[in-house]
């Protein structure tokens, strides 16, 4: 449990670096505005929608080899539902009820529903 709070504080740590980061792109898409933030390397290192400044929608994470690390959604800013982690060669179902972990699963096919 550890070990996933350590990761989703990364991600966080990591969206809030990137929001100032030069290295951003944002689109108008209707009421949404679609961001996506580069590594350095050029690679993409987060995916997603935003609502009236808050994350929104599908927000998807991404190493610097462009391989899959979270995957989950927001609403008005806060995480809820099913989340993917990668932790290692493992995929973790990390679940949330308003914006707090209700339980976390250890996934064993990780290729199969993470890719």
């Amino acid at each position: 449990m550890k070990r996933i709070a350590v990761i989703l504080m990364i991600l966080s740590v990591g969206f809030a670096y990137a929001q100032n980061n030069t290295k951003t792109k944002y689109e108008q898409k209707g009421d949404l505005v679609e961001a996506t933030i580069y590594h350095d390397n050029g690679q993409i290192e987060q995916h997603g929608f935003f609502k009236d400044k808050k994350l929104h929608g599908t927000w998807t994470y991404f190493n610097e080899k462009g391989e899959k690390r979270a995957i989950g959604n927001y609403k008005n800013g806060i995480k809820t539902g099913k989340w993917l982690v990668k932790d290692n060669d493992a995929v973790k179902e990390v679940n949330y009820l308003n914006g707090k972990i209700v339980k976390v699963t250890k996934l064993e096919s990780s290729s199969l529903v993470y890719n």
